[in-house]
């Protein structure tokens, strides 16, 4: 597969994500898929994604840098949102806030194999003490 290939089905697996289009993850996102190195499969991913979703009711997964080979992709998300509750263990309680995820993604066969995810928590943690909206 070449980057080309890999950075249109990524793109179409964010598209999937911001419709919640939950049917149809299981054309990006492998049956034995990892996270942060512990098998959740695609019904533990799925479910993972759906409770995002439940928590953070105006999530949008926003690219903001993309670089890719044949079978990885490293991104960085931006996301600005309103978690409802508590968010990684942070009190957000509604506020908005504006955050990066650095992600990478391994590919076999087409599909999503091995994520690992760091979200910026310090950027989060900074603007809940700060009376100032987000960018």
């Amino acid at each position: 597969m070449n980057e080309t290939d890999l950075s249109d089905i990524y793109r179409g697996y964010i598209a999937c994500l911001n419709k919640q289009d939950w049917p149809k993850l299981e054309q990006f996102v492998g049956d034995e898929v990892t996270y942060n190195g512990k098998r959740i499969g695609l019904s533990g991913y799925r479910e993972m994604l759906e409770k995002d979703f439940r928590d953070i009711p105006d999530l949008h997964f926003d690219i903001q840098l993309l670089v890719c080979d044949a079978s990885t992709i490293a991104s960085r998300l931006q996301f600005d949102c309103a978690p409802a509750g508590t968010f990684l263990g942070l009190p957000v309680n509604g506020k908005r806030i504006a955050f990066a995820e650095n992600v990478f993604y391994e590919f076999h066969q087409g599909k999503i194999a091995q994520v690992w995810s760091i979200i910026d928590k310090a950027a989060i943690e900074t603007q809940l003490l700060s009376t100032h909206p987000p960018h």
